[in-house]
């Protein structure tokens, strides 16, 4: 039996996940219900599925209980909320990234979550299915690398015109976004941050905002982390450059890995770097060095990969890609940027969640309106294969 989906948002990503399933890459799914708040979009989606039901409110969509799952697929504030009501009405959840806008409101749905064990909880990291990354996570947890060293993610290519920020009321303003490219386009480098090196202990970082557009979040960002074993690391991204740059190096006592367009590649080392100069009888020999062109299996089936894991867990116990209670981690990471950026010092993780909620609301307060253009576009070519 296939598992009864309810879409709620069927704006730019939703139609990717409504496409997918239509083009059989999700068997074991069927779309019965979507809802979405613009009659353009309703009747959108009518059309593409005449036999699902069509709603205006997510919360009639949960409460008319026609659904095995939702899926949520809103602006960020929003996913929290709506995950709490559906898990109140029996339903499993998958959550569009990021898991909310502030860890407080992320911690009182994973609080919920709890409360129904018999119910399933994913998060659409879909960039943990891509080959690339797998393969630097199984080795960095088989100690290949060694002790981590330095982290450092230039992640450039993330460019947006002002049209794109002008496509939806919601875009680019602290009361409808809650941030800009931390939070719309790299929570998924946050997330496999984290996933493959873990959460620094301190961050010291800049965020500018509308440095680059005609917005009030930030569009340009430099973080500067230490991690609990003395590693530090760098993690700078933008919307800004053209043609901009996608690489992460991740150097550890062993060894480097690099992941870029080029693919992965792993500089390892004859011996740990860290005998060797205790050892060296010479002041400026490093040690030997073997490059390595690292094969993966080179499967990458993104969204449609993240929704196959989450209905064979509701069906079979199959491994989800990621648990939805994970979302808080790369969220904590993003808050941490924020808020060093907001009070000009280093801040330490776990943040102090109240003064970042406290200072969000500041901004809040003073948002900009902004008129909805009721533009929806193709999100394809934004989360494609290589590095991204």
């Amino acid at each position: 039996m296939k598992l009864r989906l309810g879409i709620i948002g069927a704006g730019n990503i939703a139609s990717a996940h409504i496409q997918n399933v239509l083009d059989g890459k999700c068997p074991n799914i069927e779309i019965v219900a979507v809802a979405d708040r613009k009659e353009s979009r309703r009747q959108w989606a009518a059309e593409k599925l005449p036999d699902a039901r069509i709603f205006t409110e997510g919360s009639d969509l949960i409460a008319a209980k026609c659904c095995d799952a939702v899926l949520i697929a809103v602006p960020h504030y929003q996913h929290p909320t709506l995950a709490i009501e559906a898990f109140r009405a029996g339903q499993h959840v998958m959550c569009e990234k990021p898991a909310g806008v502030y860890t407080l409101q992320v911690r009182e749905m994973i609080a919920e979550a709890d409360k129904h064990p018999e119910l399933t909880f994913g998060m659409m990291f879909n960039q943990r299915t891509n080959c690339v990354y797998r393969k630097m996570k199984e080795m960095l947890d088989a100690g290949e690398l060694g002790e981590l060293k330095r982290v450092n993610w230039i992640v450039t290519d993330w460019y947006r015109t002002q049209f794109y920020y002008d496509s939806g009321a919601w875009r680019a303003t602290w009361a409808g976004e809650g941030g800009g490219v931390l939070l719309n386009q790299c929570p998924h480098q946050l997330d496999l941050l984290q996933w493959l090196c873990g959460l620094p202990v301190r961050v010291h970082s800049f965020c500018h905002e509308g440095k680059w557009h005609d917005i009030e979040v930030e569009d340009d960002v430099t973080a500067y982390m230490e991690f609990a074993n003395g590693a530090t690391g760098v993690f700078i991204t933008t919307t800004a450059d053209a043609p901009g740059t996608n690489r992460l190096e991740i150097t550890g006592t062993k060894g480097r890995l690099i992941c870029d367009e080029n693919g992965l590649t792993y500089d390892r080392l004859k011996e740990d770097e860290r005998i060797w100069c205790a050892t060296c009888k010479e002041g400026f020999e490093k040690p030997g060095c073997e490059r390595v062109e690292v094969e993966t299996d080179g499967e990458n089936p993104q969204h449609a990969g993240v929704l196959n894991a989450f209905a064979a867990h509701i069906q079979t116990g199959a491994p989800l890609v990621a648990d939805g209670r994970e979302g808080i981690n790369g969220l904590m990471l993003s808050n941490a940027i924020h808020l060093s950026s907001w009070l000009g010092e280093t801040v330490t993780l776990p943040i102090d969640e109240k003064k970042f909620l406290n200072l969000l609301n500041e901004r809040r307060a003073h948002s900009r309106l902004k008129e909805d253009t009721d533009v929806v576009m193709d999100t394809a070519s934004s989360y494609g294969g290589g590095a991204k």
